[in-house]
């Protein structure tokens, strides 16, 4: 897939980084989320704020550092 550059505001990086859930995962994957989450309060509202409250509790597990490593998925899986 090919990639492009885009130019946002330092304060919209910062709030893009609140929504990260580590270090290394990308700013694609966080607008990724982003678009996702407003599409599904758009299209299903009750549904949105299961999904918001769910996303936040995957958040506070993984600042808590309780979330496997992709190398520990695959060795539970036998991958």
């Amino acid at each position: 897939m090919e990639a492009t550059t885009i130019k946002i505001y330092e304060d919209t990086k910062l709030q893009l980084d609140r929504f990260r859930e580590c270090k290394n995962e990308s700013y694609d994957e966080v607008i990724k989320k982003v678009i996702f989450i407003a599409k599904h309060c758009e299209d299903e509202p009750e549904l949105s704020q299961e999904t918001i409250k769910a996303i936040e509790k995957a958040r506070e597990r993984v600042r808590k550092g309780k979330f496997l490593t992709e190398e520990e998925a695959k060795k539970r899986l036998g991958l």
